[in-house]
């Protein structure tokens, strides 16, 4: 595997569908409302990859650094862990990731507000900043919120309510509280994805003394957790669709439910914690997928 290779795995390419759902849930909002702007779309979309590769990369150095990425880890390895990268060049690279991403921050801020609202603005600079800290701090760092049992938290906050209703509010720059359902139902999906992946390595990581909430709360409560964020999802999503129901066609994301329940019953019957990785790609893919459906209902 050349350089350039090892930096696409260390990027982790798999987990950018789930990245980019809020973008195309609260962007096919504003379309429906005759609010879109192609340039804040492309924008949001790169600043958002650009969270989720500093997210993924920081992840590679914290862990790595704490010695979480060892041989009991249960997923794929990574790329400091195989040595595919050194440390050196992995802080490097979140730096540069981390600069780049800040950079399309500033002229999304700039072309959704410009004179518009300063107010508004300086808060989207600082969740941007806020944003770009907590995919690093992560696993990054003696205060780690990922090794205190934070992750699904901000998970949530960020890829749903962030992802979503704050996409939205930068092409409408109006509050509208109907679109927190979607935002609910992408975070808690988000979390829900995260909560695999606890599940997956709990044995590993309470091993290296990372407490995630699948280590605080034990595997037969996660599952109990898992059913809760998958149902409450759902429910919110419907709920939207009561409040703003037009036509059949805003009902098309209901496609996406079947993967998602079918994953659902899998992962409450399943007792092997290495049975769940695939699970990881299916539950963010029907994920992606409900965006999409959601977002051509939307359109149409």
């Amino acid at each position: 595997m050349n350089k350039f290779q090892s930096w696409i795995s260390a990027a982790r390419i798999r987990t950018l569908p789930l990245s980019i759902s809020g973008i195309l849930v609260g962007s096919s909002i504003a379309v429906a409302q005759g609010e879109f702007h192609a340039v804040i779309f492309s924008l949001a979309l790169a600043t958002t990859l650009g969270l989720q590769v500093l997210s993924n990369f920081a992840n590679d150095y914290g862990d790595f650094v704490k010695g979480t990425d060892n041989e009991d880890r249960i997923g794929p390895k990574r790329a400091l862990q195989s040595g595919l990268i050194t440390k050196k060049d992995m802080w490097l690279g979140m730096i540069l990731t981390g600069v780049i991403t800040f950079l399309f921050a500033l002229a999304l801020i700039y072309i959704a507000f410009g004179h518009k609202s300063i107010f508004y603005a300086l808060i989207f600079f600082i969740l941007g900043l806020a944003a770009i800290m907590a995919a690093v701090k992560y696993t990054v760092g003696n205060s780690a919120y990922g090794y205190k049992g934070l992750g699904d938290l901000f998970v949530f906050l960020f890829f749903g309510i962030v992802g979503v209703y704050g996409c939205y509010f930068l092409y409408a720059l109006e509050w509208d509280w109907k679109v927190l359902f979607p935002s609910f139902t992408i975070g808690l999906l988000s979390a829900g994805v995260l909560n695999l992946n606890n599940m997956r390595d709990r044995e590993s990581d309470e091993k290296a003394g990372k407490n995630t909430l699948v280590v605080k709360i034990g595997p037969q409560k996660a599952k109990k957790y898992h059913y809760i964020l998958i149902i409450a999802a759902v429910f919110s999503m419907v709920l939207f669709s009561a409040f703003t129901f037009t036509g059949i066609e805003d009902l098309l994301y209901f496609v996406a439910f079947i993967p998602i329940l079918r994953h659902l019953n899998r992962v409450m019957e399943n007792t092997t914690p290495g049975n769940l990785d695939p699970e990881l790609k299916k539950l963010a893919l029907s994920t992606f997928l409900l965006a999409v459906l959601f977002g051509i209902g939307q359109i149409f």
